[in-house]
């Protein structure tokens, strides 16, 4: 069984931080998360891509 690897990916700079193993498939929307960018050096949204 295959794991959907996602990324998170900072909506000012564009940078991609973070990722996590074992999307959910049943989602149907981004995942939309507040977490700390260290190339902006503050907190702003991070959307999922893929």
């Amino acid at each position: 069984m295959a794991q959907n690897k996602t990324t998170l990916a900072c909506s000012e700079c564009g940078s991609r931080n973070y990722s996590k193993n074992g999307g959910s498939a049943t989602r149907t929307e981004r995942l939309e998360v507040k977490k700390f960018c260290k190339y902006c050096k503050k907190h702003t949204l991070h959307r999922e891509t893929k």
